[in-house]
């Protein structure tokens, strides 16, 4: 497996070199990048540095180094981000700078009981994920979603929990926007921070030392005459606020949004007090996304046993089972699951003016033809592209209603 190949290899490192913490961190980031890991968490403890890396979402342990060398470890990662070493009592984040074609990557620190947390996020390389086709939605949802980056006003939000992808389908979008645009529209970006630069873009990044925040960025940005605006992430009432404005004064609006489901965004901007009005009209879309392993080609083996269903309304199934092929994990890459929320849908119009709660709004949403994240779970399972336990794991234990899963 990568993560014994890496315990080896850092084994193999003399502690009491000069380049022992430069060694380690090139290491870890290499190997890091060939297993193709989102992020690589280092974790101080009585015991050691614990080095762990995120494949398919799922946490690995793959080494540990000895503690009394992770303050420089740590430290190595700080300069490669451009942060302040000697601070190791703040929060800090930075972006760590590559060559050109290289995997872009960001840094995050956090003061803990034995000293500083590190958490390297590792965006997909060069080639991968950079158009909208590229993504793997549902050709539903991708057509949909295809349409709306053609309109010249309106906000999308894309929506999820943290790990879902939605940061890559933001750039994603973008990079749509740009190639179809051909340097005839003005895109424009406020990240916090900019996490992958993207061609015919003018993006910026939040600077809390200069004065520069989200806020008065984007009431800035407003005034650059753009035509398409990425927000990085609605995280409050003023942002929403300007962005939905913005969305209707004539500008194509992205931004990526905290929530478990489309219909959870609409329920969550109006508990921030956004007037019922100013979602109906300034938004146009929501894609909610989740992610699930893939079922190992090579091992995924059948099941007729009940117990295995977990309880989700399916006729038939494949488990994980394990191999060399997949690490032993039983599974291999990931696939998006994706619902979408169009509100140009006059019930679900109404519900939103009357402000209904999130259970009212999902059933309105999938009365109206809206396919639900359960649906598309059942459907990835009955088609053996996943398994129950993953669906659980990522979705949770509750059971769909039937009208989240359609039947037949």
């Amino acid at each position: 497996m990568p993560g014994g190949k890496l315990s080896q290899d850092l084994g193999r490192l003399d502690p009491a070199g000069p380049r022992y913490a430069t060694d380690v961190v090139e290491q870890v980031l290499a190997q890091a990048r060939a297993a193709e890991a989102s992020d690589v968490h280092l974790h101080p403890g009585a015991d050691g540095l614990e080095v762990r890396w995120r494949i398919d979402g799922v946490l690995q342990p793959v080494a540990v180094l000895p503690s009394r060398l992770a303050a420089n470890v740590v430290a190595r990662l700080k300069v490669l981000a451009e942060l302040l070493t000697y601070r190791t009592d703040v929060p800090q984040e930075g972006r760590i700078r590559g060559a050109p074609g290289e995997v872009e990557m960001r840094l995050s620190t956090f003061p803990t009981l034995h000293g500083e947390k590190a958490v390297v996020r590792l965006f997909a390389g060069s080639g991968r994920f950079l158009r909208l086709a590229d993504l793997g939605l549902p050709a539903p949802v991708h057509d949909a979603l295809s349409r709306v980056l053609e309109e010249t006003s309106g906000a999308v939000i894309l929506s999820g929990p943290a790990g879902s992808g939605k940061t890559t389908s933001l750039y994603a979008c973008l990079r749509e926007l740009a190639a179809r645009s051909r340097g005839e529209r003005s895109l424009a970006t406020l990240e916090d921070p900019i996490e992958a630069a993207v061609p015919g873009v003018a993006q910026s990044q939040v600077n809390l030392a200069a004065g520069l925040t989200l806020e008065s960025g984007l009431r800035a940005l407003l005034r650059q005459d753009p035509e398409v605006i990425a927000i990085g992430e609605i995280r409050d009432r003023t942002t929403a606020e300007i962005a939905l404005q913005a969305a209707l004064t004539g500008h194509l609006t992205l931004t990526t949004f905290h929530a478990g489901s489309a219909c959870e965004v609409i329920g969550r901007l109006l508990d921030m007090s956004i007037e019922p009005y100013a979602i109906r009209s300034g938004l146009r879309a929501v894609v909610a996304q989740r992610l699930v392993r893939r079922l190992c080609p090579a091992c995924a083996m059948p099941s007729d046993r009940l117990l295995d269903l977990l309880g989700l309304p399916v006729e038939r199934a494949r488990v994980a089972r394990g191999c060399d092929a997949c690490g032993q994990t039983g599974y291999h890459g990931r696939l998006v699951l994706a619902e979408l929320l169009l509100l140009d849908q006059e019930p679900f119009g109404q519900a939103i003016l009357a402000r209904r709660d999130v259970h009212y709004l999902e059933e309105a949403a999938l009365a109206g033809g809206m396919i639900g994240r359960w649906e598309r779970a059942c459907r990835a399972v009955e088609e053996g592209l996943t398994s129950p336990g993953e669906i659980r794991r990522v979705l949770g234990v509750s059971t769909p209603s039937r009208r989240e899963v359609r039947q037949g």
